[in-house]
């Protein structure tokens, strides 16, 4: 199992899916980018297969053969991780640019389309119900079949949905990105129970105080 800076478990396999997008689920695996506290969940190449099968990206049987092969080629373990991490870190700076309302650069989305090409010259359209889906065959393309549907929720995000709607969590310590579904459009927080309330506590604590010092 592997471990951050203070002890604690990667929780790649269970943590909570709240972006209302797969592209930007994946890029809250990590928090507090460049803080303090910055927490990383993406440390080897199983937390990527773990994180995958958690959301919904492979099978559990692609899941096992995954972590069987990564165990027996570390070098596809480290390529793994390291194609993941480059697709997650450019996906994030697209997405906390647009947060902010301004445009991500030009180098960011042309490597998010290269990527998305990439993948999608190792898949097949495949029938599902009364249409087709891309598919991936992940033991033979393992880096492939985990990037291409993020690359593909990402770029869906930017072509076809409203960008206004990609917020940052406002909660300390956190930054994670999340599509604002609600329909008056006024989530702040990735998770009310978590950055939410800790808000709460702390404006209450900050109201209180100052009440205490005005008396």
């Amino acid at each position: 199992m592997t471990t951050d800076r203070t002890g604690g478990p990667s929780r790649a396999s269970s943590l909570p899916l709240v972006a209302s997008e797969l592209a930007f689920d994946f890029t809250n695996t990590t928090s507090d980018r460049g803080g303090p506290n910055e927490l990383e969940h993406l440390r080897e190449g199983r937390d990527v297969v773990l994180w995958a099968r958690h959301a919904k990206v492979i099978s559990d049987g692609d899941r096992d053969a995954a972590l069987a092969a990564i165990a027996a080629d570390e070098s596809l373990a480290a390529r793994l991780l390291a194609e993941a991490l480059d697709l997650r870190d450019t996906i994030y700076r697209i997405g906390a640019a647009l947060s902010r309302r301004q445009p991500p650069t030009e180098e960011d989305r042309t490597q998010l389309a290269a990527i998305h090409a990439h993948c999608l010259a190792c898949a097949k359209l495949s029938p599902f119900g009364d249409g087709f889906v891309w598919r991936w065959d992940s033991s033979q393309t393992l880096s492939e079949a985990i990037r291409g549907p993020i690359a593909l929720s990402a770029l869906t995000v930017l072509t076809q949905q409203n960008l206004a709607r990609i917020k940052q969590c406002e909660g300390d310590h956190c930054g994670w990105l999340f599509f604002d579904t609600t329909k008056n459009r006024l989530r702040r927080w990735c998770e009310m129970s978590v950055c939410g309330n800790r808000a709460k506590v702390r404006a209450f604590r900050q109201r209180h105080f100052e009440a205490k010092t005005v008396s």
